[in-house]
């Protein structure tokens, strides 16, 4: 599934493979132990880059993007290839209708480009903010009953659905509010607000906390549930491809996963050098 979403990115983007230099797989599912599966797919796509897994559950997509703009920033990387990936039905235990229904597979995958920023007018575009926090206080409201370490196998999911439902819409609110601060930017600038895919209940939620119209939720949970690292990928790739989501629109996406972890950031969407609203 990564290596899928992955030729895909790479294709929209236009550019070589060849040209990426830096790998970011979030993933609670990788195919072994380790080595990583970023590794994995560096190999299959037979390029040169540095390449590792972080683990956030359904946070891991807000994650990657936090730690790719910093080492990004902080150092040479000029392509990054970010990817959500998970296979949660392998977690599931089939008898608990409680977990079972929830959860799908799925991959998506996004090309992060740095610009040299030679003109004031580019400021406004690419990541402008990222913000995460985990509280481990909260750590058996949602996690696997087993473990590498603890049991020698990977458990099933178990949850505690009604506290992390009240904890979702709490900080996946707080945290965009906190996101558009830090990039001086509000509520109403926003065009597309992209919500971890977990319920539908809880996206309609947020929306009504944050004031914000319910018809710029990008909503896709029916086509695939809850995909974990992958569902704000796979969001992302549906808007773009039905032209909802168009060059230069400012976007919030914001996730929350076991740990408890959670995130939002703020991006402008697209390539800052095409002011025509496609891609």
């Amino acid at each position: 599934m990564s290596l899928y979403a992955a030729n895909r990115a790479i294709e929209n983007a236009k550019i070589s493979k060849n040209n990426i230099d830096l790998i970011i797989l979030a993933t609670t599912t990788p195919d072994n132990t380790f080595p990583s599966t970023a590794s994995l797919i560096q190999k299959k796509l037979q390029i040169n880059a540095v390449s590792f897994d972080i683990q956030a559950v359904c946070a891991g997509f807000i994650f990657a993007l936090s730690v790719a703009k910093s080492m990004m920033t902080d150092s040479n990387y000029k392509n990054c290839l970010v990817i959500g990936a998970d296979s949660m039905s392998k977690l599931l235990d089939w008898k608990d209708r409680s977990t079972s229904v929830l959860f799908g597979d799925g991959a998506g995958a996004i090309i992060l480009q740095k610009f040299k920023n030679t003109e004031k007018k580019y400021e406004d575009w690419g990541i402008l903010s990222n913000v995460i926090h985990t509280n481990g206080q909260f750590y058996d409201l949602l996690k696997t009953n087993g473990g590498v370490s603890s049991s020698q196998s990977i458990g099933f999911i178990e949850m505690e659905g009604k506290e992390v439902f009240k904890h979702a819409v709490e900080k996946l609110s707080t945290s965009l509010e906190e996101a558009l601060q830090a990039c001086n930017k509000q509520i109403i600038d926003i065009n597309w607000l992209i919500p971890h895919q977990a319920n539908q209940r809880i996206l309609l939620a947020v929306a009504d906390r944050l004031k914000i119209d319910p018809s710029k939720v990008i909503s896709t949970l029916k086509n695939h549930g809850n995909t974990s690292a992958a569902s704000i990928p796979l969001a992302l790739d549906d808007a773009i491809s039905s032209n909802k989501i168009l060059n230069g629109d400012l976007i919030g996406l914001h996730a929350i996963g076991g740990g408890l972890s959670w995130g939002a950031s703020i991006i402008r969407i697209g390539k800052p050098n095409f002011y025509k609203k496609d891609f």
